[in-house]
């Protein structure tokens, strides 16, 4: 049996072909949504993502021998599918309707800020070090340069509205994530996983009817790149990427994993530029810096060097 600590070649190239689906997949999926939103409505569009993903996923999995969510399963996937994809991921689908992707996902990256922060105030986690408060410092600076150019006064009043909300987004994101690890759920992770998305699709849907979606739509108006750009996010970005995010999260440490904070924003800048011709301004690429600066000092364990010396000093001193 292969562990973690001493993969067979197999399980590497595995390994390498996973982080790839969460590098490459996870950084398009922010240009996937701001293609798709051009002609579906935002929570519209979430909402059939994750409910065509989810019941895919569920419906595979079931064949294979899994079993069905109880109640108790599927109050908690709502919850989490409430805060993750509804308020999480529909809210940044909702924003990318008023500003570029990339600059969605510059917002996005501060999750991991927020993971650090909402753990010590509101999940019973010991304060933050002061490296930490550095990375938090760090993160917030690079959010406040990206919501500075919509105080000038030939500013488009939708690009504050768009960053503000994915800064909701970002924080009901982050709340989500760590209330998924103690909520009750299915042990099997695709099991819970698909759940999650199911149920996070049917409270989108419900989202839409509310704010009168289904009342807009013309679907003779809808673009063949929204509907492939939204066939592109269930398949690749929510089952695809999902599986091998959850199925690294098992085989390395965690801490790798995560590693995907940083890449992302850097593909989705690029992507936005590259594909749809969005703006790349010298106070974004600052503000990325700051941010995913911020985002390395939280999750990086810098070594005690002043521990280390007394104990190298001891130890010289010490006699054999």
């Amino acid at each position: 049996m292969t562990n973690s600590t001493n993969p067979s070649q197999a399980t590497r190239f595995k390994i390498v072909v996973a982080f790839l689906a969460i590098y490459l997949i996870w950084g398009t999926t922010f240009l996937g949504i701001r293609i798709a939103v051009e002609t579906i409505p935002a929570f519209m569009m979430a909402g059939l993502r994750f409910f065509l993903a989810g019941s895919t996923l569920l419906t595979i999995t079931l064949a294979q021998g899994g079993h069905f969510p109880t109640l108790r399963h599927w109050r908690s996937a709502a919850i989490v599918g409430g805060l993750m994809l509804v308020s999480g991921i529909g809210l940044v689908s909702f924003a990318e309707e008023r500003i570029p992707s990339g600059l969605a996902a510059l917002v996005v990256a501060t999750i991991p800020i927020w993971m650090a922060l909402l753990q010590w105030l509101a999940f019973g986690g010991k304060q933050p070090s002061r490296q930490v408060f550095t990375g938090l410092g760090l993160g917030f600076i690079g959010a406040i340069l990206l919501f500075a150019p919509a105080f000038s006064t030939q500013a488009d009043s939708d690009y504050l509205a768009g960053i503000g909300i994915v800064v909701v987004g970002a924080f009901s994101f982050a709340t989500g994530s760590l209330y998924s690890r103690r909520a009750p759920l299915p042990e099997d992770t695709r099991i819970s996983t698909a759940s999650e998305m199911l149920a996070g699709g049917v409270l989108l849907m419900v989202v839409s009817l509310v704010v009168g979606e289904p009342s807009r739509v013309d679907i003779a108006l809808i673009s063949l790149r929204s509907i492939l750009a939204l066939v592109y996010l269930t398949v690749f970005g929510s089952i695809i990427g999902y599986t091998a995010y959850l199925w690294l999260l098992k085989t390395v440490e965690p801490a790798k994993v995560s590693t995907n904070f940083y890449v992302n924003p850097v593909i989705a800048v690029f992507m936005g530029w590259l594909v749809v011709g969005e703006k790349v301004t010298v106070t974004m690429i600052v503000a990325t810096a700051i941010i995913l600066l911020g985002v390395a000092v939280i999750n990086t364990k810098l070594p005690r060097i002043g521990q280390r010396s007394i104990k190298m000093n001891m130890e010289r001193l010490s006699p054999e």
